[in-house]
Protein backbone atom coordinates (compact mmCIF):
# COMPACT_ATOMS: atom_id res chain seq x y z
CA UNK A 1 0.00 0.00 0.00
CA UNK A 2 1.48 3.40 -1.02
CA UNK A 3 0.53 6.51 0.82
CA UNK A 4 -0.06 9.51 -0.80
CA UNK A 5 2.07 12.70 -0.41
CA UNK A 6 -0.12 15.23 1.19
CA UNK A 7 -1.13 18.75 -0.80
CA UNK A 8 1.06 21.64 0.15
CA UNK A 9 -2.41 23.56 1.81
CA UNK A 10 -2.64 20.16 4.00
CA UNK A 11 0.52 20.98 5.36
CA UNK A 12 -0.59 24.56 5.53
CA UNK A 13 -3.40 23.68 7.82
CA UNK A 14 -1.31 21.34 9.88
CA UNK A 15 1.53 23.66 10.61
CA UNK A 16 -1.25 26.66 11.28
CA UNK A 17 -3.35 24.38 13.92
CA UNK A 18 -0.07 23.73 15.43
CA UNK A 19 1.20 27.08 15.46
CA UNK A 20 -2.42 28.20 17.15
CA UNK A 21 -2.28 25.07 19.94
CA UNK A 22 1.88 26.53 20.56
CA UNK A 23 0.02 30.28 20.96
CA UNK A 24 -3.22 28.98 22.84
CA UNK A 25 -1.38 26.10 25.00
CA UNK A 26 2.40 26.98 25.99
CA UNK A 27 4.49 29.25 27.65
CA UNK A 28 6.34 30.62 23.92
CA UNK A 29 2.24 31.50 23.65
CA UNK A 30 1.86 33.12 27.18
CA UNK A 31 5.27 34.95 26.43
CA UNK A 32 4.16 36.37 23.26
CA UNK A 33 0.49 37.41 24.70
CA UNK A 34 2.83 39.29 27.25
CA UNK A 35 5.23 41.03 24.84
CA UNK A 36 1.86 42.27 23.02
CA UNK A 37 -0.18 43.66 26.07
CA UNK A 38 3.42 45.26 27.12
CA UNK A 39 3.67 47.27 23.79
CA UNK A 40 0.27 48.05 23.75
CA UNK A 41 -0.18 49.55 27.41
CA UNK A 42 -0.60 52.93 27.96
CA UNK A 43 -1.05 55.35 30.93
CA UNK A 44 -4.55 54.78 32.44
CA UNK A 45 -6.70 57.60 32.09
CA UNK A 46 -8.63 59.61 34.82
CA UNK A 47 -12.26 59.14 35.14
CA UNK A 48 -13.83 62.84 34.58
CA UNK A 49 -14.30 64.45 37.52
CA UNK A 50 -18.24 65.23 36.73
CA UNK A 51 -18.17 61.30 36.06
CA UNK A 52 -16.34 60.64 39.27
CA UNK A 53 -18.15 58.40 42.35
CA UNK A 54 -17.60 57.96 45.73
CA UNK A 55 -16.74 54.48 46.86
CA UNK A 56 -20.20 52.97 47.72
CA UNK A 57 -18.95 51.54 50.91
CA UNK A 58 -15.52 50.34 52.93
CA UNK A 59 -16.93 46.97 53.94
CA UNK A 60 -14.40 44.72 52.70
CA UNK A 61 -12.87 42.45 54.18
CA UNK A 62 -9.02 40.68 52.99
CA UNK A 63 -6.70 38.63 54.14
CA UNK A 64 -2.90 39.37 53.49
CA UNK A 65 -0.02 36.86 53.18
CA UNK A 66 0.89 36.39 56.67
CA UNK A 67 -2.21 35.99 57.47
CA UNK A 68 -3.66 39.00 59.10
CA UNK A 69 -7.25 40.11 58.02
CA UNK A 70 -7.61 43.66 57.20
CA UNK A 71 -10.69 46.09 56.24
CA UNK A 72 -10.40 48.70 53.74
CA UNK A 73 -12.40 50.83 55.96
CA UNK A 74 -8.75 51.09 57.89
CA UNK A 75 -7.84 53.03 55.04
CA UNK A 76 -10.50 55.72 54.33
CA UNK A 77 -9.32 59.42 53.92
CA UNK A 78 -6.25 57.48 52.01
CA UNK A 79 -5.26 56.98 48.65
CA UNK A 80 -5.66 53.44 47.94
CA UNK A 81 -4.22 51.58 44.65
CA UNK A 82 -6.47 47.95 44.50
CA UNK A 83 -5.47 45.92 41.44
CA UNK A 84 -6.92 42.38 40.67
CA UNK A 85 -4.97 39.99 38.96
CA UNK A 86 -3.96 36.28 38.30
CA UNK A 87 -0.11 34.35 37.99
CA UNK A 88 -1.96 32.98 34.64
CA UNK A 89 -3.25 36.21 33.01
CA UNK A 90 -1.10 37.17 30.38
CA UNK A 91 -2.22 40.85 30.93
CA UNK A 92 -1.95 40.67 34.45
CA UNK A 93 1.89 39.26 33.58
CA UNK A 94 2.67 42.21 31.38
CA UNK A 95 1.41 45.23 33.55
CA UNK A 96 3.74 43.56 37.00
CA UNK A 97 6.97 45.17 36.03
CA UNK A 98 5.56 48.68 36.08
CA UNK A 99 3.16 47.99 39.21
CA UNK A 100 6.32 47.20 41.20
CA UNK A 101 8.16 50.06 39.85
CA UNK A 102 5.45 52.54 40.82
CA UNK A 103 4.89 50.50 44.21
CA UNK A 104 8.42 50.82 45.28
CA UNK A 105 8.12 54.67 44.82
CA UNK A 106 5.02 55.33 46.26
CA UNK A 107 4.26 52.41 48.66
CA UNK A 108 5.05 54.46 52.16
CA UNK A 109 2.41 57.10 50.86
CA UNK A 110 -0.46 55.40 48.93
CA UNK A 111 -1.81 51.70 50.48
CA UNK A 112 -1.35 49.49 47.47
CA UNK A 113 -3.48 46.08 47.74
CA UNK A 114 -2.97 43.44 44.83
CA UNK A 115 -5.66 40.81 45.32
CA UNK A 116 -5.99 37.55 43.84
CA UNK A 117 -7.56 34.28 43.71
CA UNK A 118 -4.51 32.13 43.38
CA UNK A 119 -3.03 30.41 46.53
CA UNK A 120 -1.00 32.60 48.00
CA UNK A 121 1.66 29.99 47.97
CA UNK A 122 1.44 30.18 43.95
CA UNK A 123 1.45 34.14 43.90
CA UNK A 124 4.60 34.03 46.64
CA UNK A 125 6.07 31.58 43.93
CA UNK A 126 5.68 33.72 40.66
CA UNK A 127 6.57 37.03 42.45
CA UNK A 128 10.02 35.38 43.26
CA UNK A 129 10.40 34.16 39.94
CA UNK A 130 9.63 37.92 38.10
CA UNK A 131 11.49 39.38 41.36
CA UNK A 132 8.60 41.45 42.27
CA UNK A 133 8.21 42.80 45.35
CA UNK A 134 3.97 43.06 46.20
CA UNK A 135 2.09 43.24 49.12
CA UNK A 136 -0.62 39.97 48.28
CA UNK A 137 -3.99 39.63 49.19
CA UNK A 138 -7.21 37.51 49.12
CA UNK A 139 -10.27 38.76 49.17
CA UNK A 140 -12.53 37.57 52.10
CA UNK A 141 -15.57 39.37 51.56
CA UNK A 142 -17.39 40.92 48.34
CA UNK A 143 -15.60 43.91 47.16
CA UNK A 144 -17.37 47.22 46.71
CA UNK A 145 -20.05 47.35 43.67
CA UNK A 146 -17.82 49.68 42.43
CA UNK A 147 -14.65 47.84 42.17
CA UNK A 148 -16.41 44.34 40.82
CA UNK A 149 -15.19 43.22 37.37
CA UNK A 150 -15.26 39.64 35.68
CA UNK A 151 -12.01 40.88 33.53
CA UNK A 152 -8.33 40.91 35.02
CA UNK A 153 -6.46 42.29 35.58
CA UNK A 154 -8.76 45.60 36.70
CA UNK A 155 -7.00 48.44 38.62
CA UNK A 156 -9.45 50.97 41.10
CA UNK A 157 -7.47 54.21 42.68
CA UNK A 158 -9.65 55.69 44.96
CA UNK A 159 -8.60 59.19 46.33
CA UNK A 160 -8.66 60.21 50.01
CA UNK A 161 -12.63 62.18 49.46
CA UNK A 162 -13.45 58.58 49.15
CA UNK A 163 -14.03 59.40 45.11
CA UNK A 164 -13.13 56.38 42.22
CA UNK A 165 -10.90 57.92 39.89
CA UNK A 166 -9.83 55.36 37.87
CA UNK A 167 -11.40 52.55 36.87
CA UNK A 168 -8.87 50.34 34.30
CA UNK A 169 -9.94 47.26 33.08
CA UNK A 170 -7.13 45.70 31.18
CA UNK A 171 -3.38 46.42 31.42
CA UNK A 172 -1.60 49.69 31.74
CA UNK A 173 1.47 51.56 32.52
CA UNK A 174 1.38 52.17 35.91
CA UNK A 175 4.82 53.82 35.87
CA UNK A 176 4.23 56.31 33.47
CA UNK A 177 4.89 59.77 33.88
CA UNK A 178 1.62 61.21 33.52
CA UNK A 179 0.14 58.64 36.18
CA UNK A 180 3.03 59.45 38.52
CA UNK A 181 2.18 63.15 37.92
CA UNK A 182 -1.59 62.46 38.72
CA UNK A 183 -0.56 60.23 41.82
CA UNK A 184 1.93 63.48 42.95
CA UNK A 185 -0.96 66.12 42.72
CA UNK A 186 -3.11 64.18 44.86
CA UNK A 187 -0.29 63.92 47.60
CA UNK A 188 -0.44 67.60 47.49
CA UNK A 189 -3.97 67.53 48.77
CA UNK A 190 -3.58 64.65 51.31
Amino acid sequence: MRFKTPKKSTLQNIAFIIFLGLLLFSPVGTFLKVQVSRLLSFSPKTIEVSEQKKLSTYQWQLLDSNGNTVSLDEYKGKIIFVNFWATWCPPCIAEMPSLNKLYADYQDKIVFLFVTTDSFEKANTFLVKENLQLPIFHSVSNPPIDMESETIPATYVIDQHQNVIIAKIGPADWNSDAFRLKLDDLLKDQ
